[in-house]
């Protein structure tokens, strides 16, 4: 990995007192957890229209859940990496820090990370389909959970195609990339919306980009200084060197 983008990431971070990051799949492939999207990803295993929409819920609730037990049993069999650690530290560094995900393992959570907009819900949470109850768990709920306040049915905690993202989640997003002064864009190929828009949001306020993936993508020629590399081996190297330029 060369070290001039990765010396001129720490000196922007440096620098900061507003950052947001924006991740993306990258982080949680790094983790051991599938894409979605390309030749291999999860669309490509199983029809979008039967497993992530509200009909396909209705019509067969069983079977979308039955996918969904399958994900968070893998979900629980993996950590996060030391990427996910080095931005939860970050956090502490840095008096305004918002990072914004559009995944849905809540490894960020699990890595320490505080101020954390999930865009598009949780694996690990189940919630009610009639009332408020929601319970945040990796266990094995059953074939068709039921809500213990309302006997309603239970549903995995993610958005799915064709519904909102959760209350105020991109408005909170958007504030965030409006105000910082810097925006690290890191395993996304910024092709979802609205996620992707975070990148034009901060660049139309004066914020400087750094990307961090191994390929270019549709964001790259927005970025400041892009990191070709891993998400880890990224994160851990502009770490090591903001520490070098802060001591």
């Amino acid at each position: 990995m060369p070290d001039q983008p990765i010396a001129a990431a720490a000196r922007l971070l440096l620098a900061a007192r507003s950052v947001c990051v924006s991740t993306g799949a990258g982080m949680s492939v790094e983790s051991g957890l599938d894409t979605f999207r390309g030749e291999d990803g999860l669309w490509s295993k199983v029809k979008i229209e039967d497993m992530a929409t509200p009909d396909a819920f209705r019509r067969d609730p069983a079977k979308v859940w039955a996918w969904y037990r399958w994900r968070r049993q893998k979900l629980a069999e993996i950590e996060p990496h030391d990427g996910h650690r080095v931005l939860a530290e970050w956090e502490t560094r840095v008096r305004d820090f918002t990072l914004v995900t559009q995944n849905i393992d809540g490894l960020h959570h699990r890595a320490g990370s505080r101020h954390v907009i999930e865009l598009h819900g949780r694996l690990d949470v189940a919630r009610c389909t009639y009332c408020d109850y929601s319970l945040q768990s990796l266990d094995d709920l059953g074939e068709d959970p039921a809500c213990p306040v309302c006997a309603k049915r239970l549903r995995p905690g993610v958005v799915w195609f064709g519904e909102p993202l959760p209350a105020g989640a991109i408005e909170r997003a958007f504030a965030a990339a409006q105000r910082c002064n810097v925006l690290l864009v890191i395993g996304t190929s910024g092709v979802v919306q609205p996620a992707a828009s975070l990148a034009d949001i901060a660049r139309i306020h004066g914020a400087q980009i750094i990307e961090i993936n191994p390929n270019a993508s549709e964001l790259s020629h927005l970025a400041d200084v892009c990191v070709r590399d891993g998400c880890r081996a990224a994160l851990v190297a502009i770490d090591e060197a903001w520490r070098k330029l802060g001591s």
